[in-house]
């Protein structure tokens, strides 16, 4: 009874950022006291882009700071998480939309601990073609970041500064996110 106790503690924690409770509307705060906001969070606005470093799809060091210039949305990913492997395909039709234009910059970076190529893999297997296999084995990133919850997904301004966060999943080739992503240039807007 023990170890079915400890075990399904420790599943539930494991878990408990990456499940897909009871989302709450953008801009609202969670049902739940203690629980992480899901939806719209501005609370980090104009703070710069944290020194972190994490793996580019080559294998070599980079940090988000080789990204100023261009506005930035980075998305923070594991494969074990539901909710973040569900909306990778539209992350990838976004990044798609901007590779021509260059209004816009797409970036997933995994925060899983496998390998660089177990992540180009599973990419590969979604048909995700045109996110790079960032990777953050080490979860440098997620950690600057204090991302709680995956997915979580970020918009940086061209000079490197968090114009606001998104907790949890979203459609980001759907009405919410030409919504949000109008925060930006009008040229780095979906469509």
């Amino acid at each position: 009874m023990r170890r079915i106790s400890t075990a399904l503690l420790l599943s539930v924690a494991l878990f408990a950022g990456c499940q897909n409770k009871q989302e709450a509307p953008a801009n609202k705060v969670a049902a739940v006291p203690g629980e992480p906001i899901k939806g719209m969070d501005r609370s980090h606005k104009g703070h710069p882009a944290p020194d972190a470093s994490f793996m580019d799809p080559d294998g070599g060091e980079i940090s988000l700071a080789e990204f100023k210039g261009t506005p930035v949305l980075v998305n923070l990913w594991a494969t074990w998480c539901a909710p973040c492997v569900k909306e990778l395909p539209t992350l990838n039709a976004l990044a798609r939309a901007h590779d021509k234009d260059g209004a816009l910059g797409v970036i997933a970076v995994s925060q899983d601990m496998a390998p660089q190529g177990s992540i180009e893999a599973f990419l590969t297997k979604l048909k995700v073609d045109d996110l790079g296999a960032y990777h953050d084995p080490k979860m440098a990133l997620s950690g600057a970041l204090n991302a709680q919850v995956m997915p979580t997904t970020i918009l940086y301004d061209a000079e490197g500064r968090e114009v606001w966060r998104y907790v949890g999943d979203l459609d980001w080739t759907g009405p919410e996110a030409a919504k949000l992503l109008g925060d930006i240039p009008s040229a780095a807007r979906p469509g």
